[in-house]
């Protein structure tokens, strides 16, 4: 909030004064008494009277008339009007002095500063920016009525009907003025209610849930969608149409969308009208092409839609999408897929033909790139799918829009079309508005695991426009802290293949096995895309490890590891990803090779591989089922394998079981050894639990099944076993605000007698 506190304030009685001034503007036509003055005879001179600021010339060159012509109404009337609509002039007066034309000019006055006051949501350099008045610029009542209602606008795009804004004039010397903005911001205006009109099938509850706009809640508070937003209104009219068109209403209209203002101005009603009309069904589903050596029935295997069941447009428009990209594998790049309709009424069915004729031929004249103000033109172009000189495939070209967004750079991100130099090129534009990309984070958090753990990140993602991504954290829990550098360069040599390198100091004590372990070194990596989303890693690492800290009554296997290792390895890791998400997946698979091999100098000498992989299934609308295993195995060479070296499970890893509760075990001291080998499996079924969609908060019941075992060696005091565990339970997960946070209730119904169990697990963490 801007103070102008050297202000002089003048009565609003200056509006008064300006108004009278500018009423000529609504009509500034000669009178028929002023037409009979000023008609007759030549005008020998035009004198400019009150001119300060405007030179008289300027005023001249507004004028319809000159010296030498006759006094002609018309002309002069023409002269006034022109004068008037230069914004320079409170008021003109014409009149004549014998063969003189006088022009008295009032001028407007010139703004000295501009300031907002009462604005506490809106910071002063926003507003700024939106009103168009600035310091030396004429001020008119009509401009400032403009910036009025664009304030105005601003506020109610954030909520705020109910605010109110006041222009205040303060006079200056040398006819200027400083203008003030009051402004009332007045409440956030809510949502009161949704109501719907003419939904016959699906209730009020089902058709808010579809919607982005949602009522007033207090868990809402830290949500806007219980905000009045036009905008999303509109957005609103989409979703519900998609909805109603994925569940087979073809005819679904919204006759209307009523948004009334309670009295109180505090909150808003809004009255969705619709005609849901009738469901359908899929029909008859042909494919017919009129292009050569292309036969239908070799692409009836990409028709996602099934006759007798509910008509889904979107299975009609991914159809769209399969059929294009299979026909250009055949090798026909310009292809147009059009679905021909049939309603049947009578028998509620959609018969589908979708057309597949031969589309024009177009290729990439040119690829242009603007907004980019640090980030390198090149950066984003190795993204594209298409280059220069290709046939022109809207697939490929989504794709190239979606790889640009997932650098992370952009705050938006328009991929566009042309017409080219000729009728079968285009150009296509990608106009980007970059973002900040460095970030500074702070997190807490507190897991079953781990206690209490904190950690500060610095990370600047696009070093010098180049997509570099250089990262530094410091992390420091209840049993650990680590230090770790990392850089990645994700075109090395300007080729597809991703190279960098880390730097790590980590200390992790482990009270289970009676030791803590402190590792230092270093690893060189590469990574690279097969296809899509199979992605390989390799890796070599050194690094030094040391085991201290052991207790007096540890373990003999402990006690032998104590001191330094120096490890040298080569690892790869191999992944196929096509998950929907990270935290939480609906829907995709993820499968997870990696393998280690140390021995390349160095004490540690053992192949060490894993394979894991996890299935995630919508069963109905809401619940998704999730079917995970794991396995892995470690073999010395030449070399008994390390304590620190082999599997640990428990945990999260095997929910009703301690954090490294099953494996071997010493039978006197209690420490855990970890195994040689092991498997882990889940079965998993997530489902709402009757709250507000938006707080995303899912509950769960799972079964885990595991092992691990053997260690070198036969020791008498070592108690192991391969026989399975096995663990039933339930859990939530919730997305909250301040980040994810999973807990979960385990119970043991497969057990060793030296295993150690526990009930809850959990997890909570934040970045702030």
């Amino acid at each position: 909030m801007t103070g102008l506190s050297n202000m002089r304030r003048v009565p609003n009685v200056s509006w008064l004064v300006i108004a009278l001034n500018l009423l000529v503007v609504s009509a500034p036509s000669l009178t028929a008494e002023a037409q009979s003055i000023l008609s007759g005879g030549i005008i020998e001179e035009i004198r400019i009277e009150g001119a300060q600021r405007v030179d008289a010339t300027t005023v001249r060159s507004y004028m319809r008339v000159n010296p030498g012509e006759p006094f002609d109404p018309v002309k002069i009337d023409s002269s006034l009007k022109s004068l008037f609509a230069t914004g320079l002039f409170a008021d003109v007066t014409l009149r004549r002095k014998g063969n003189a034309l006088i022009v008295v000019v009032t001028e407007n006055p010139i703004i000295n500063q501009i300031g907002f006051e009462g604005n506490l949501r809106i910071d002063d350099e926003i507003l700024d920016a939106e009103v168009e008045l600035r310091p030396r610029v004429v001020f008119t009542r009509t401009k400032v009525q403009g910036d009025l209602q664009r304030i105005l606008e601003l506020y109610r795009r954030q909520g705020r009907f109910a605010a109110t804004v006041d222009a205040k004039v303060i006079q200056l010397e040398q006819n200027r003025v400083d203008l003030v903005f009051e402004i009332n911001e007045g409440p956030t205006t809510r949502i009161q209610s949704i109501n719907f009109i003419g939904n016959r099938e699906f209730s009020d509850g089902n058709l808010r849930d579809e919607i982005a706009t949602s009522e007033t809640a207090f868990w809402r508070f830290l949500s806007s969608t219980d905000t009045f937003d036009p905008d999303r209104l509109t957005f609103d009219r989409e979703l519900l149409r998609r909805f109603y068109l994925q569940e087979g209403y073809a005819d679904f209209q919204i006759l209307s969308v009523v948004a009334e203002l309670t009295p109180d101005r505090e909150s808003f009603i809004i009255t969705f009208t619709m005609e849901e009309g009738a469901q359908y069904q899929f029909g008859e589903i042909e494919i017919t092409t009129t292009l050569k050596d292309l036969d239908p029935a070799s692409l009836q295997e990409q028709i996602t839609a099934v006759p007798q069941e509910i008509y889904n447009a979107s299975d009609v428009e991914e159809t769209i999408t399969n059929l294009t990209e299979s026909a250009s594998n055949f090798g026909f790049a310009f292809v147009d897929v059009r679905p021909r309709v049939q309603r049947d009424r009578d028998q509620r069915l959609i018969n589908l033909t979708f057309e597949i004729r031969e589309g024009p031929k177009v290729y990439v004249e040119r690829i242009d790139i603007d907004g980019n103000i640090r980030t390198l033109d090149r950066v984003i172009r190795r993204e594209f799918r298409l280059v220069e000189g290709d046939a022109f495939n809207g697939s490929l070209l989504n794709r190239s829009r979606q790889r640009i967004e997932r650098l992370g750079f952009f705050q938006s991100v328009n991929v566009a079309t042309q017409p080219g130099s000729e009728a079968d090129q285009l150009v296509i534009t990608a106009d980007v508005q970059e973002q900040a990309t460095g970030d500074l984070s702070f997190a807490a958090g507190f897991s079953s695991e781990s206690g209490p753990l904190g950690s500060v990140t610095l990370r600047e993602r696009n070093i010098l426009g180049r997509g570099q991504d250089m990262r530094l954290n410091f992390t420091i829990s209840g049993v650990s802290s680590q230090i770790d550098l990392s850089y990645t360069e994700p075109y090395f040599l300007d080729r597809d293949l991703s190279a960098g390198f880390d730097l790590f100091r980590t200390v992790q004590e482990n009270s289970e096995s009676s030791f803590d372990l402190e590792r230092v070194g270093g690893t060189l990596r590469a990574g690279y895309d097969y296809v899509e989303n199979l992605r390989q890693v390799v890796n070599y690492t050194l690094k030094q490890e040391k085991v201290t800290n052991v207790d007096e009554d540890a373990s003999a296997q402990v006690k032998d590891d104590e001191g330094t290792d120096l490890e040298s390895s080569i690892g790869q890791t191999l992944r196929w990803d096509t998950r929907d998400a990270r935290f939480d997946p609906r829907e995709g698979h993820v499968v997870r090779l990696a393998t280690t091999l140390a021995g390349f100098g160095g004490e540690a000498r053992f192949l060490r591989t894993t394979l894991g992989g996890a299935y995630h299934q919508a069963i109905l609308e809401e619940v998704t089922g999730t079917i995970s295993a794991e396995a892995g195995n470690i073999v010395g060479l030449s070399y008994d394998t390390k304590v620190s070296d082999r599997f640990f499970r428990g945990g999260s890893t095997l929910r009703g079981f301690n954090t490294s509760g099953i494996g071997p075990r010493d039978a006197v001291t209690g420490d855990a050894l970890g195994g040689k080998h092991f498997y882990t499996g889940t079965v998993e079924l997530s489902f709402p639990v009757g709250l507000p969609p938006e707080l995303n908060f899912r509950g769960r019941v799972f079964s885990d099944v595991g092992s691990a075992w053997s260690i070198d060696g036969n020791d008498a005091n070592v108690d192991d076993s391969s026989s399975p565990r096995m663990s039933v339970g339930t859990g939530f997960s919730w997305i909250s605000p301040f980040g994810p946070v999973v807990v979960d209730l385990g119970w043991p119904i497969i057990e060793e007698d030296f295993d150690k169990t526990e009930l809850i697990n959990f997890s909570f963490g934040t970045r702030f």
